[in-house]
C-alpha cells in the first residue's frame, strides 16, 4: 500500500477521532455549572466551613481578585466564582480562617496577564492569523485554486519522462515505422539538419476510437526520452473569446522552455474544425483558438525542437489550413488490427491473466474480427471478472464467450422470459442465419448462436467473415445480403408469418445494397458515383449527402436496390426451403441448449446430434474438427 492510499484509508478514522474529541470538549464545557456568589454569601460559607477549595488569582490590570472554588454541597462539575477589589484586609481574613479550620485547600495563583509575552500572544497572534489567512486565500485565487484568475494559463499536463515504449504498443508495426523519424530527430537533430532535411512539425494520427493513437504518442515520447505535454482539444475552448488563443500561446511558451519536447493534442477536431461553416456562422472563440494554433505551428515565429502529435477519428471535419505542409505534414492512419496484430495485442493484455491451457490467443484473435485494442483489453478484463465471480482458478472458454457477448451486446437478461411461441420464432430466425452461413461461401460465418435476450435483441447470432479482406467482390456482397435475410426467410418458411425481429438485418442489408448501386457501381446503372459517402459535417450527413442526380435517376436507384434485395430474398428462400431439415435440426438443438457455438454447429451438421458426455473433452469441443469436403457435407445434410 503506497503512502497516498494509506492516507486515504486512515482519513475516516482521523475524522472520527477528531469528532469524538470535539464532542468530549463540548460536553465538558457546557456540562459545567458556575455559580456567581456575592461577598456576603462567600463570607457566610467561609465562616460556616462549607468552602472545600479556593483559588485566588490577582488581576493586575483591573485591580481585582478572582476567587474560584467549591462548596461542600456542590456536585463534581459545579463551582463558584466572584470578583473582589484589592484589599490586604480581605486576604488576611481568609488566612486566619484557613489557620483556624484548615478544612479547605487554598491556592494563590500568579496573574497570567502579568507576562508581557502572554499579552503579545493574546493580542497580536489572532491578528496575524487573520492576516495570514487572507493572504493565503488571495494567493490561492491567483494560482488557480478555483480557476477564477487562471483563464489564460495552459491546461497542458507535463510528463517529464514517459515510461511507455514501443514494447507496450502491439500490432502497430507500420505506424511505429512512420513515427521512428521523430524519435531519431529528437535524439539527434543535427543528423537531419546537416543533410538539409526538415523534420515534420506535426503528425496527425487518424483512426477509429480505441486503436491506440494516444498510446502511440506516449511511446514516441518514451522512446525519445523527452518531455511530453498532453492536452485535449476541448481544454482550449472557454466561454470568453480569446482565452483559447491565450492558452495556445502559453502552451508553446512552456514547450519552448523544455525543448526538444512533444505536444500531444487529443481530439483535435474539437478545436480544429473548418472555419466559417454551420448554420449560425463560425464560433469566434474556437476559430480564434485555431488561428493561434496555425500561427504557432507555422507562422512568423519559429518553434524549433517542438513536435506536435494530434489524434482524431474525424479527419473529414478538420480545416484545410491545419493539414497543409508546414503544419501537420504527415498523416498516420491507425486502423483496426488484423488477426496477427490482434494476437500481439492479446499477448500484451494477457500477461497478468490466468488463461486455461485449452485457450490459445490465435483462436481468440480469429474469433474477434473488428475488435480494437481497447475492445480486446476489455474482453479479457470482463472474462477475468467472470472467472472470479464464478470462483474459478483460470479463465476458460466459457468466460471468453460470455465476455464477448457482454462487449458486443451487453449482459444477458436472464429474468426476461419468452413464451414458447416467441422462443421457437427466435430459434428458427437465428438458425436461418446459420444455414445461410453454411451454404454460401460469401456469407458471414456463424460463430455463436444464443436465444438468451441481450440488450434490445431477443436473440443474437455472432457472424464473422470467413476471411478478413480489404476488398469485396459483388458475389460476396450479394451473399452477405442473403445471410442477413436468412432469419426473416426462416420465419416465413416455417411459420408462414413474419415478425419485427429482422429490422436490424434489413438495415444492414439495405445499406450494402445502396452502396453497391450508388458508390461501387455494381448495378445496371453502370460504374458511376451517384452519392458521396460524406456530406456537410455541420448540417448532418444523412440530410445533406451530395446527390448530383435527377429525380429520375433517384427513382432508378430505388428500383435497383429493390431488385437486389428481392433477388437475394428469392435466392435465400430457395436455399432455406431446400434445407428445412437442417434448419429444424439447428433450431431444435438451440431450443434445448439455448447457446451453441460454431464447433457445435459443425459437429451437428456432420453427426446429426451434439457430442455426448463421453465424447466431450473437459466439456469443450476441440477447436478444429477434421475438414470435410463440400460434397460430403451436402451428402450428410441430404440424408
Amino acid at each position: 500500500m503506497n503512502r497516498k492510499s494509506m492516507k486515504k484509508s486512515l482519513m475516516p478514522y482521523t475524522f472520527l477521532l477528531i469528532f469524538i474529541i470535539g464532542c468530549l470538549i463540548v460536553f465538558n464545557v457546557f456540562n459545567k455549572t458556575v455559580n456567581e456568589l456575592t461577598y456576603d454569601e462567600f463570607i457566610k460559607d467561609l465562616n460556616g466551613g462549607k468552602v472545600t477549595e479556593l483559588t485566588i488569582t490577582p488581576k493586575v490590570r483591573t485591580e481585582t481578585y478572582k476567587l474560584e472554588g467549591k462548596l461542600s454541597d456542590y456536585k463534581e462539575n459545579e463551582s463558584f466564582v466572584l470578583y473582589l477589589p484589592f484589599s490586604d484586609e480581605f486576604i488576611s481574613k481568609i488566612t486566619e480562617v484557613k489557620e483556624k479550620t484548615s478544612d479547605f485547600e487554598l491556592t494563590i495563583a500568579n496573574d497570567p496577564e502579568a507576562s508581557s509575552w502572554l499579552a503579545v500572544i493574546v493580542e497580536v497572534v489572532p491578528i496575524l492569523v487573520l492576516v495570514g489567512a487572507g493572504i493565503w486565500i488571495f494567493t490561492r485565487q491567483l494560482s488557480g485554486g478555483n480557476k477564477s484568475m487562471d483563464f489564460g494559463k495552459s491546461r497542458a499536463k507535463l510528463v517529464e519522462e514517459s515510461r511507455t515504449t514501443f514494447k507496450d504498443v502491439a500490432g502497430l508495426t507500420e505506424e511505429k515505422e512512420e513515427v521512428q523519424e521523430l524519435i531519431d530527430f529528437l535524439k539527434n537533430p543535427k543528423k537531419f539538419t546537416n543533410m538539409g532535411a526538415r523534420i515534420p512539425k506535426g503528425v496527425l494520427l487518424v483512426g477509429p476510437p480505441g486503436t491506440g493513437k494516444t498510446l502511440l504518442a506516449r511511446a514516441v515520447a518514451g522512446e525519445a526520452k523527452v518531455p511530453f505535454y498532453y492536452i485535449s482539444g476541448s481544454d482550449f475552448v472557454e466561454l470568453f473569446v480569446g482565452i483559447g488563443a491565450s492558452r495556445v500561446r502559453d502552451m508553446f511558451k512552456q514547450a519552448k522552455m523544455n525543448a526538444p519536447c512533444l505536444i500531444f493534442i487529443d481530439e483535435i477536431d474539437a478545436v480544429g474544425r473548418q472555419r466559417g461553416t454551420g448554420l449560425g456562422g463560425g464560433h469566434d472563440e474556437r476559430e480564434q483558438t485555431l488561428n493561434q494554433l496555425l500561427t504557432e505551428m507555422d507562422g512568423f515565429g519559429a518553434n524549433e525542437g517542438i513536435i506536435i502529435i494530434a489524434a482524431t477519428n474525424r479527419p473529414d471535419v478538420l480545416d484545410p489550413a491545419l493539414l497543409r505542409p508546414g503544419r501537420f505534414d504527415r498523416q498516420v492512419t491507425v486502423n483496426l488490427p488484423d488477426k496477427n496484430a490482434r494476437v500481439e495485442i492479446l499477448k500484451v493484455h494477457a500477461k497478468n491473466k490466468v488463461l486455461d491451457k485449452n485457450i490459445t490467443l490465435e483462436y481468440l484473435a480469429k474469433r474477434t474480427p473488428g475488435f480494437s485494442g481497447a475492445d480486446l483489453e476489455n474482453l479479457l478484463n470482463e472474462a477475468a471478472l467472470l472467472a472470479v465471480r464464478r470462483s474459478k482458478k483460470s479463465i476458460t472458454m466459457s468466460e471468453i464467450d460470455e465476455a464477448t457477448d457482454r462487449v458486443l451486446m451487453g449482459p444477458a437478461k436472464v429474468t426476461k422470459k419468452y413464451t414458447d411461441k416467441e422462443k421457437r420464432l427466435v430459434a428458427f430466425h437465428e438458425a436461418g442465419h446459420a444455414v445461410m452461413g453454411l451454404k454460401l461461401d460469401g456469407a458471414n460465418e456463424v460463430q455463436k448462436i444464443t436465444i438468451i435476450p441481450r440488450g434490445h435483441a431477443g436473440g443474437y447470432t455472432m457472424m464473422t467473415p470467413k476471411e478478413e479482406s480489404f476488398n469485396y467482390t459483388k458475389k460476396e456482397l450479394l451473399e452477405s445480403i442473403c445471410g442477413l435475410l436468412g432469419g426473416r426467410v426462416a420465419e416465413e418458411v416455417t411459420f408462414n408469418e413474419i415478425t419485427t425481429g429482422a429490422h436490424d438485418d434489413f438495415k444492414k442489408a439495405t445499406k450494402i445494397a445502396r452502396s453497391m448501386v450508388t458508390e461501387y457501381g455494381m448495378s445496371n446503372l453502370g460504374p458511376m458515383m451517384l452519392e458521396e459517402p460524406s456530406g456537410n459535417t455541420f448540417l448532418g450527413r444523412d440530410y445533406t449527402k451530395n446527390r448530383n442526380i435527377s429525380d429520375t435517376v433517384a427513382h432508378e436507384i430505388d428500383e435497383e436496390m429493390r431488385s437486389i434485395i428481392n433477388d437475394c430474398y428469392a435466392k435465400t428462400k430457395k436455399i432455406i426451403t431446400e434445407n428445412k431439415d437442417l434448419l429444424a435440426l439447428i433450431a431444435n438443438t438451440l431450443l434445448e441448449e439455448e447457446i451453441i457455438t460454431k464447433e457445435q454447429i459443425d459437429y451437428l451438421v456432420e453427426h446429426g446430434h451434439l457430442p455426448k458426455d463421453e465424447e466431450k473433452n473437459n466439456d469443450n469441443i476441440k477447436e478444429e474438427q477434421p475438414a470435410k469436403s463440400k460434397k460430403a457435407k451436402k451428402e450428410d445434410t441430404s440424408k
